[in-house]
């Protein structure tokens, strides 16, 4: 009786990376693609545990703000320089010049904010609010300048301030310290909006007077965050939507100029030559910065062809010059410090670090997406700067004084104090 011979078999000693049989079936990955499929997850957690040391607001913080604040001095340098040679005697470095001053004055107040204890800021609230007021009426005296149709500025001897840029510190903090000493009695309707509602209106009005509607919306998104937070009840939301939108309607309908950037921000190229001019070389400017950019220095719209490009349009000459990925990094960055302030308020036992955070939150995201969504020609050239970029030392110094204040907060977290502590005796 004769078998039948099998043939030869082959065998492998083991089936990790082999190949796919005839029939279909895949072998088990190998090493290599486990190790890659797995490298997002071990990314991620290594990002929780960093996220969850004591230390890491307070970092997140000092790393965004130091970025912003050095990205922004690299575009004001680029942006003005074209500026600056034709308006100072050939002098392309003036503008960054003075830029470098207002960073010189502004991290040492930031770096007193940052350490100034809880109960001076709380005093220092109703002096603050008290100087803002004076100085934003002062603007109605013989001090009070015009710039671009707003008089918005004064003539301090040599120096020129913006008061409504103090106001927005002010009365972030101001409120902070009224809702933090109210805080038993928030669940009344009458101890949410008095006197703080009123007296944000106030100040919010004489912004008005002074024709800044750009501004006058920051500090109505302000206290529209500070309502939100302390549990105003979503009706009031939908009255205070309605009576905004209205004013600014009516304001914008009260100066021809506002008028023509109101009907024609959707599409800036209907009137190219007059109203959609800025608007349309932002898009120019954003377009052609592609992926990377064209490189810091190699802006093409900074040559007289978009005007206020160091000032209220820097985002767009930023994009020209980093591209999407420049823009991206700004939008992390300031992404970044939101995150960490609302983790500072979710952490503290302390009202009036809570309502002081989530108000500077606002006032620093609100303008940075007002400022934004104008580039961008998704809203009416307003003319407001974006925070810690644009150039500017009354916008400056009290965005820094506010992160300083931020970065106080995250220092004095039990557990941030503790490790701060053992540092320095290690």
């Amino acid at each position: 009786m004769t078998t039948l011979d099998p043939g030869p078999t082959t065998t492998t000693g083991s089936t990790t990376g082999a190949r796919p049989d005839a029939g279909g079936t895949a072998a088990p990955a190998g090493p290599g693609l486990r190790a890659r499929l797995a490298a997002p997850v071990h990314a991620w957690r290594a990002l929780r545990t960093s996220l969850d040391r004591p230390l890491a607001t307070y970092y997140l913080l000092l790393g965004a703000a130091g970025l912003l604040l050095t990205i922004g001095l690299l575009m004001v340098l680029s942006a003005s320089s074209v500026y600056s040679y034709n308006v100072h005697d050939r002098d392309s470095y003036a503008v960054v010049t003075r830029q470098l001053l207002w960073v010189a004055i502004g991290l040492p107040c930031a770096y007193v904010a940052s350490r100034l204890p809880l109960r001076a800021i709380r005093w220092l609230a109703w002096p603050a609010l008290g100087v803002a007021v004076v100085l934003l009426a002062l603007t109605a005296t013989p001090l009070g300048t015009s710039v671009n149709g707003n008089t918005n500025w004064l003539a301090l001897g040599p120096l020129r301030v913006q008061p409504s840029e103090i106001a927005k510190l002010a009365i972030v903090l101001w409120a902070a310290h009224v809702y933090a000493l109210k805080e038993r009695r928030l669940g009344e309707l009458s101890h949410v909006l008095v006197p703080v509602a009123p007296v944000l209106l106030a100040v919010t009005g004489l912004v008005v007077w002074q024709r800044d509607l750009g501004t006058a919306l920051v500090l109505a998104a302000i206290l529209l965050g500070m309502l939100w937070v302390v549990g105003a009840p979503l009706r009031l939301f939908a009255i205070a939507f309605a009576a905004v939108a209205s004013v600014a309607l009516w304001l914008a309908s009260t100066s021809s100029e506002r008028r023509e950037r109101l009907l024609n921000f959707t599409d800036p190229f209907s009137d190219y030559h007059d109203a959609g001019w800025q608007p349309a070389h932002g898009l120019y400017a954003l377009s052609s910065g592609g992926v990377f950019g064209q490189g810091i220095g190699a802006s093409q719209q900074k040559w007289g062809y978009l005007p206020e490009a160091h000032t209220d349009y820097i985002f767009a000459v930023l994009g020209e010059e980093l591209g999407l990925v420049g823009t991206l990094l700004v939008l992390v960055l300031f992404a970044t410090i939101a995150y960490a302030a609302v983790r500072i308020a979710a952490a503290s036992t302390e009202p009036f670090v809570r309502y002081a955070c989530f108000g500077i939150v606002v006032w620093l995201l609100g303008q940075s997406l007002i400022n934004l969504g104008m580039v961008l020609a998704l809203l009416p050239v307003i003319g407001i700067p974006l925070p810690l970029v644009s150039y500017g030392g009354s916008a400056l110094l009290p965005s820094l004084v506010a992160l300083g204040l931020l970065i106080g907060f995250a220092r004095r977290q039990p557990e941030a104090a503790r490790a701060l502590a053992e540092r320095r005796r290690g």
